[in-house]
């Protein structure tokens, strides 16, 4: 499908609208051709020949064309104005579905800001040429053919002499749509990366401060401010080499029937009334000469928006549901990793993992930065697919079950903790948003929150700013963890969800966690012993291989990388040893 085939699929539910639109913009324009022949016999018939029994039948005539123009420009605007915002609703919540589809994978190959401007200033674009645009084109042609033809009703000579402008005309068009087109593609792109500066240094204003990098960001979005003016100002260049010669050829119109017009009334080859009459239709005549240069502008930002959106649109994600997926409503929580290995950007990120939990177990994951803990953890909830090897939930390939039956199953809080702009009660309850407020209370006590949310001004009501801005790393963390336990999940994940809480805390958590883990396999990615030290298996991970495996004894005694972090953080048990 091309990006036009595509924006038409939108524009055909309301065709019959601009169908009618379009039959009262015809109405418009006949109405007002009619307006220069009524003032040609108010001139012949009334001024010349002094039939003044005719005025008032001719005024009154005026008048009604002047209503019949009102009424169907008033209408045709509502009726294009609809349309547009229908075609428009319809895009935009299409475009939205499918970036809620798309994976990981496709939010690391494009940025926020780039995204955002498909869906406001592209968007826009196309709303604009729906309601403005495209009735505006019709209604002007409409008046540029239709008044040669009654000026060559008036007098054939005068019209041929104008016609002669018009190869001009059709070949200075040509011209600007061929050279315009590239420059507005390169003013969209300037536009997204100046719109992904902006939102990323809003949505990080607290590190440009802490960094006292005003300076430095104010320089680089001087630098991207440069390039969408000289974007603009290139295509604004382009475009004023063109509209001055359109003014021009239009201008000459004017000239000529000055000049052969009033050489033929002195000639009595035709009445003045006749020159009255072509002078009326003549801004009919111009008039779209003047605005060709404007409306291509209007109709390249429209196809180079389209074709912004829709590539964004038809991007498909490499995570894709199963065709058909084998129904598991409630999981049991056994989990095995067959020799797993996954690559990304054709760099290995995890390499030949095999391990087996089962049901109620706790697993704890150790490594350096970069091992790969998260990555287990991501090819589990199918963020990402496995390069070689399969993953097993309760005996299925994880490919097999139904990707959204199977992250409902995986309660997780995630090392980046976000938090919507919303309360504290609809945060914690994003995951189960009708379950009742005990529940949400309940959980959150389990995760050591309730009592620094009830000292909050409005307790569990209190909004919490964007992406969790006034409350601590801490408290984010516990949030996020209430908001996991929330969902009772089958296989619960935590990572790193308790670095920024004190140990008092931690210990405090860990023991509301041994309360669920008789019903739930547990993931549990820490820094900490002492969060893992109780796991019933603990697996070393180092540059994406498991590289020890075994409980916290086990893992001692084999005095290998994990002893090292013991022995470094309690450096009192080496000497108990």
């Amino acid at each position: 499908m091309t990006p036009m085939k595509w924006f038409y699929s939108f524009l055909k539910k309301y065709k019959w609208r601009m169908f009618l639109g379009l039959i009262l913009v015809t109405i418009l324009v006949t109405a007002a051709l009619a307006s220069p022949y009524v003032s040609k016999l108010i001139v012949d018939e009334v001024i010349e020949a002094g039939n003044y029994s005719m005025l008032r039948q001719l005024i009154l005539l005026l008048i009604a064309c002047c209503v019949v123009k009102g009424l169907c420009r008033f209408f045709s605007q509502v009726l294009f104005e609809t349309s547009s915002q229908g075609v428009l609703y319809s895009m935009r919540d299409q475009v939205y579905r499918k970036l809620l589809q798309e994976d990981f994978d496709f939010y690391n190959k494009n940025r926020t800001g780039d995204l955002m401007s498909r869906q406001t200033g592209d968007m826009d674009a196309i709303r604009h040429f729906v309601a403005y645009v495209i009735y505006v084109v019709y209604e002007n042609i409409l008046y540029f053919i239709l008044s040669i033809v009654m000026i060559s009703a008036v007098n054939i000579k005068l019209s041929l002499c104008m016609l002669l402008i018009l190869p001009l005309t059709a070949a200075t068009t040509y011209f600007q749509s061929k050279n315009v087109h590239p420059a507005f593609q390169k003013c969209r792109d300037a536009f997204s990366s100046l719109n992904i500066l902006v939102q990323e240094n809003i949505s990080g204003n607290r590190m440009v401060k802490a960094f006292a990098k005003e300076d430095y960001e104010l320089e680089r979005f001087s630098v991207e401010n440069d390039h969408y003016r000289e974007a603009e100002l290139g295509a604004a260049n382009i475009w004023s080499k063109y509209v001055p010669v359109f003014e021009l050829l239009s201008n000459l119109l004017t000239i000529v029937l000055m000049l052969f017009g009033g050489y033929m009334v002195i000639r009595k080859q035709m009445t003045l009334g006749d020159l009255v009459a072509v002078n009326g239709y003549l801004w009919m005549l111009t008039m779209p000469l003047r605005m060709a240069g404007w409306w291509i502008n209007d109709i390249q930002r429209f196809t180079t928006s389209v074709e912004k959106i829709y590539h964004t649109y038809k991007a498909e994600p490499n995570v894709k549901q199963p065709k058909n997926p084998v129904q598991h409503k409630k999981y049991e929580g056994n989990i095995t990793f067959r020799h797993v290995s996954y690559q990304a950007d054709d760099e290995d990120i995890i390499r030949d993992i095999s391990f087996d939990v089962q049901k109620g177990q706790t697993v704890g994951i150790l490594g350096t930065t970069g091992a790969g803990k998260s990555t287990v953890i991501n090819l589990l909830c199918r963020f990402f697919d496995v390069t070689d090897g399969e993953i097993l939930v309760d005996g299925i390939n994880v490919k097999d079950l139904d990707l959204y039956e199977l992250r409902e199953n995986i309660g997780i809080a995630m090392q980046d903790v976000f938090l919507f702009s919303d309360t504290i009660e609809g945060n914690i309850a994003y995951g189960r948003p009708d379950c009742s407020f005990e529940r949400v209370k309940e959980v959150a006590k389990m995760a050591d929150a309730n009592l620094f949310i009830k000292n909050m001004p409005d307790g569990y009501d209190t909004m919490v700013g964007e992406r969790g801005v006034g409350l601590s790393g801490g408290q984010k963390q516990r949030i996020s963890l209430a908001r996991a336990l929330l969902k009772d999940p089958s296989i619960l994940v935590l990572d790193d969800t308790t670095s920024a809480v004190d140990m008092e805390t931690e210990s405090y958590i860990q023991r509301q966690l041994e309360n669920i883990n008789h019903s739930c396999t547990t993931f549990i990615i820490a820094y900490r012993i002492s969060s893992l030290k109780d796991a019933d298996q603990i697996l070393v991970m180092d540059q994406g291989k498991i590289i020890e495996q075994g409980t916290h004894e086990e893992l001692v005694k084999q005095n290998g990388y994990y002893a090292t972090v013991y022995y470094h953080q309690y450096p009192m048990a080496r000497k108990g040893a």
